[in-house]
């Protein structure tokens, strides 16, 4: 049975936290979105010096755990000087995994506008930068939504793992107050209430976005 009074005692608590995974999953998303779309156009360069750092990065970041990459940043970096501390490192570390992600899907939705449209804004005189900005990326916002917002969700979820850095988030929260209360299926509830309700949040408003998208209403 579930013991009420510990649920009502501690949820506050458990909310603080709540709002703490909240701001590291929205720092890292908007750092996920620069580093993935300046990925993303690298890949996409003709220039080799441009294009392979950006595979590269792609490529270790989707090939390697993110629990492994928090720990290099979190627990590595400072056996070379650089010590960030446990919410830069979270931030640093989500962010640059979301990026990798984030870069294919926008890349994804680049290439999958006709080169007509490419071609028609060169005969109007634009840039190659200028095209991108005015003419290719607005269409490709379409496509590229649906899935980037997928990303967040997840991060929102994978934003558990920086408490194994010492970062006291929502988990973390939880996982100190059993050792207290020894009440582990209360607190671990309330934790997966607090993410429902983030994620049914996100979810929710990234349907409005992608409508008004689909409208043409940016």
């Amino acid at each position: 049975m579930l013991d009420w009074s510990v649920i009502v005692h501690y949820f506050p608590f458990l909310l603080q936290g709540a709002l703490l995974t909240l701001q590291i999953s929205i720092l890292s998303l908007l750092l996920g979105i620069a580093c993935g779309l300046i990925a993303a156009l690298c890949k996409l360069s003709r220039n080799p010096l441009l294009r392979w750092p950006a595979t590269f990065y792609i490529w270790l970041i989707r090939s390697t755990p993110l629990l492994v990459q928090l720990f290099i940043i979190y627990f590595g970096l400072p056996q070379l000087g650089i010590d960030l501390g446990p919410f830069l490192s979270g931030i640093i570390g989500l962010g640059l995994n979301v990026g990798a992600y984030n870069a294919e899907t926008i890349r994804g939705g680049i290439v999958s506008i006709p080169v007509g449209q490419t071609e028609a804004a060169r005969s109007l005189a634009m840039s190659g930068a200028l095209a991108m900005r005015r003419i290719i990326l607005p269409q490709a916002m379409r496509i590229i939504i649906p899935p980037m917002g997928n990303n967040f969700i997840i991060l929102i979820k994978d934003t558990s793992l920086v408490s194994t850095i010492t970062l006291v988030e929502l988990t973390l929260t939880a996982q100190r107050f059993i050792g207290s209360t020894y009440k582990p299926f209360e607190m671990y509830l309330m934790a997966a209430a607090l993410y429902a309700v983030m994620t049914t949040t996100a979810s929710i408003l990234l349907g409005q976005l992608e409508k008004r998208s689909n409208r043409g209403q940016f």
